[in-house]
């Protein structure tokens, strides 16, 4: 006789082949029945954790942007507050890449909710990109206002940055590009943060960065 799982292991395990599901054929294209099945319980059973196909996309977008955004907060935030602009810039595209390449089905599902065209899009785009785009915003504004930065729009620069990434993502784990032997990701990593930090720097830059210092 099969033993009877917790309704929180069964709740897991419906989420986990759901998100596989999801990943590979969009909401649109991915049934309960199926999700159902590959759990090996009834479609009724899902909807008793979940009350829609809807609902159930929703809990694997709210928790997976909850786990990066905690974790990649947890990580760079402290460098943020340091103003260490090359190592929090370098920590920070580090650990958007190892994220997606840690959980490819991310990504998918990012943009299957966006080229689904339905109302979760709104919500993946607010609880994932968002949150990052508008936390490396606020940094870039503040070093502007002490004169390390030159003059520009917080948001559009943080969007400048945040591209790079996001394309370096796309080429490897998106398109599964391989990259020549000597660019490594360290080295891509560090092209960008070299890249960018020339480009926004003021020409006081470094004695602005040095009267201010950290934060106390």
């Amino acid at each position: 006789m099969r033993q009877r799982l917790p309704g929180e292991e069964r709740r897991r395990l419906i989420i986990d082949a759901a998100t596989e599901l999801f990943s590979k054929h969009g909401l649109k294209g991915t049934t309960t029945r199926e999700v159902a099945k590959a759990v090996g319980i009834s479609e009724a059973t899902i909807f008793k954790h979940f009350a829609t196909k809807e609902e159930l996309y929703t809990a694997i977008i709210e928790g997976k942007a909850h786990a990066q955004r905690e974790h990649v907060m947890g990580v760079v935030g402290p460098l943020a507050e340091a103003r260490d602009d090359a190592a929090f810039l370098r920590t920070l595209a580090t650990e958007l890449i190892a994220r997606a390449h840690a959980d490819p089905t991310f990504m998918r599902l990012l943009f299957f909710s966006a080229l689904e065209g339905h109302a979760l899009a709104d919500l993946f785009f607010r609880q994932r990109v968002l949150t990052i785009d508008v936390f490396l915003g606020r940094y870039i504004a503040d070093r502007i206002a002490t004169g390390a930065f030159r003059p520009a729009d917080p948001l559009q620069t943080a969007w400048n940055f945040i591209g790079m990434v996001t394309f370096h993502v796309l080429l490897h784990e998106l398109f599964g590009q391989k990259p020549p032997a000597h660019l490594t990701r360290e080295r891509a990593v560090e092209e960008m943060v070299t890249t960018f930090l020339e480009g926004v720097r003021s020409s006081n830059g470094e004695t602005a960065r040095a009267a201010h210092g950290p934060p106390s």
